[in-house]
């Protein structure tokens, strides 16, 4: 994994990268449509105006491999503290740390905007994601939701490092 994070960069995402989005999005989970109610896969992969629409509510980033956009990941403030979502990569691009930087670019965010808590829904059968986020320091969590249009669900959080506010820019930051 060393390997590929020192080649995958982040930047925010523009409208121009909304279409791609959605296809990364759709890619990233087609696997696992069937574990999904069609409503619950719906919310998960949303189209261009779904995210069009998580672009205006909050930061959207892309990862990009070799200037090419393999990942996506986005927040929005909630009371709760900041919230995760729409975390995906291509499945080509899985082993290459695309979740861990997206992660440590968004743990930077809510670090340098005053946020005291990560958290993020996701479904049992999402092994390898799980994976990636306890290794990152999340935690289950009672909270709910339990589901998404009939698609279980668990909450998973972490208390944000503050001294990450100290650090200039990401190391994996494209400008």
């Amino acid at each position: 994994m060393e390997e590929g994070v020192a080649r995958v960069l982040i930047r925010r995402a523009t409208q121009h990268d909304i279409a791609t989005i959605a296809s990364v999005l759709a890619q990233a989970f087609v696997e696992y449509e069937p574990m999904y109610t069609r409503e619950g896969f719906a919310a998960t992969t949303p189209g261009a105006n779904g995210v069009r629409k998580r672009i205006e509510e909050g930061p959207v980033w892309v990862a990009l491999y070799n200037r090419r956009i393999v990942g996506t990941a986005s927040v929005v403030s909630k009371p709760a503290g900041l919230y995760v979502r729409g975390m995906a990569a291509l499945p080509s691009a899985r082993g290459l740390g695309v979740g861990h930087v997206l992660l440590v670019e968004i743990e930077r965010f809510a670090a340098t905007h005053g946020y005291k808590r990560l958290f993020l829904s996701t479904t049992p059968f999402l092994a390898r994601a799980i994976r990636l986020y306890e290794s990152f320091g999340f935690q289950c969590s009672s909270d709910g939701p339990q589901e998404l249009f009939g698609t279980p669900l668990f909450t998973m959080e972490k208390l944000v490092q503050e001294d990450l506010t100290s650090q200039e820019g990401s190391p994996h930051a494209a400008s």
